[in-house]
């Protein structure tokens, strides 16, 4: 018996592509991904540079493959855990601690995250069918655990497995710049078990809502101070408006490109400018990146929606209004924030240690508003404020993942009211 000739080119095409992915596995997680090169991989699997282009064009297209190898064998381990389990078991918790254990997960993951929400990415649209597929399966698994009395009757399937995958992917983050203070593995153990309790549920003997609320913690705010007489001309106008166009660039081509992959010549293309001139207003790259990121929290900060409520409940009930406001009004905000968070997880980042310390600071704020909350008989006694905290940062940056990939599907303001209300149930 004699094998057909395409049937032999087809299994020779799949083991090469399989070697290079795992190469570029094994480079992506020794040098981290942008400082590994398609030459490095070609080496490292035994192939030529143009027989490595023949399989995959990009980088950013190797690094969702990557990526998609794992997604796939996580799928498979989420449907054993539901097989094997006792009927209704919710096995998100197991799969996490698998992640923990494959090198390089979780930071390639947070990479592809964020780079590939850009439209024209080539991971996109892998992505954005992950999404759905997490969510289908999450939802059947949730209504499983319905019939079987292991989550509440009254929770609503879809809305819980939106949050939960977003909540997931959000905490993966998170992990990566405060490890001391994450615990991916822990968050999701203790979320599954509560979704066995009614939605809003409270203890019948917690204290009733306390009529004199406590002083509701201040907004911090995270925009970086400009170094003094940085970017001259800046009293001017014409110094003004160009400073603005070359932010709006510079903002607008690292969510397209990543930090990384933009250079000041790119940024300066794009806004008609020389390079030299880019360089009079913003001394470097970095500092440009710095004005950028400070650029989107004044935005942030500044909205004219925000009126500081009166109790902190209220006011941790007021946070969908801003994602709503942003969503509508500046998408781009988003964009760049989503792209540069997963950029930055490597330590040597020029921006991971501004977002290290912006995690730090809204968990600490939100932490310090849910015990104001408890203390005010607004949040039940079984939740504990720091874990409240970090899920709702984490829900938050994956809620807006998802709706980068697929904007009619998530709603990211209705997600964070549905959760809150679980949270602090308004009698």
């Amino acid at each position: 018996m004699t094998t057909a000739p395409g049937t032999l080119r087809a299994a020779r095409t799949e083991r090469t592509r399989t070697a290079i992915i795992a190469a570029a596995h094994e480079g992506f997680v020794a040098r981290g991904y942008r400082a590994t090169s398609l030459r490095d991989i070609a080496a490292a699997a035994g192939i030529s540079h143009p027989g490595l282009l023949r399989h995959f064009a990009t980088k950013d297209e190797l690094l969702a493959a990557v990526v998609d190898s794992f997604e796939k064998e996580n799928e498979r381990l989420l449907l054993d855990r539901l097989a094997a389990d006792e009927p209704g078991t919710l096995g998100y918790s197991e799969v996490a601690r698998h992640n923990e254990t494959v090198p390089g997960y979780l930071a390639l993951f947070a990479a592809l995250t964020g780079e590939g929400s850009t439209p024209a990415h080539p991971a996109h649209d892998l992505m954005r069918d992950r999404y759905a597929r997490l969510r289908a399966l999450s939802a059947d698994a949730i209504e499983e655990s319905i019939a079987h009395d292991a989550v509440a009757q009254d929770r609503v399937p879809a809305g819980e497995a939106v949050r939960l995958a977003a909540a997931w992917d959000g905490l993966q983050l998170l992990a990566q710049y405060l490890p001391e203070r994450v615990d991916v593995v822990a968050a999701l153990r203790a979320h599954e078990q509560a979704l066995a309790l009614p939605v809003g549920w409270r203890d019948p003997g917690d204290p009733g809502r306390a009529a004199d609320a406590s002083p509701v913690p201040p907004m911090p705010s995270f925009a970086i101070p400009s170094p003094a007489g940085a970017g001259g001309d800046v009293g001017y106008r014409v110094g003004r408006e160009r400073r603005a166009l070359i932010l709006e660039g510079a903002s607008s081509l690292f969510a397209q490109e990543g930090y990384g992959d933009t250079s000041l010549r790119d940024i300066a293309e794009c806004v008609g400018v020389s390079k030299s001139t880019l360089l009079h207003y913003y001394g470097s790259k970095e500092e440009l990146l710095s004005a950028v990121l400070s650029e989107r929290d004044r935005r942030i900060e500044t909205r004219e929606s925000y009126v500081r409520a009166e109790r902190a409940a209220d006011e941790l009930r007021g946070l969908p209004l801003g994602a709503s406001d942003n969503a509508r009004t500046a998408p781009g905000l988003i964009e760049v924030y989503a792209v540069l968070s997963c950029e930055a997880v490597p330590a040597d980042h020029p921006a991971h240690a501004y977002f290290e310390r912006r995690f730090r600071g809204v968990i600490d704020h939100f932490a310090a508003l849910f015990r104001a909350a408890r203390k005010d008989g607004d949040l039940p006694s079984h939740r504990e404020p720091e874990s409240e905290a970090v899920w709702l940062v984490a829900l938050w940056d994956g809620l807006q993942y998802q709706w980068l990939y697929d904007r009619d599907a998530v709603d990211v303001a209705a997600e964070l009211t549905a959760h809150l209300d679980d949270v602090m149930p308004r009698d």
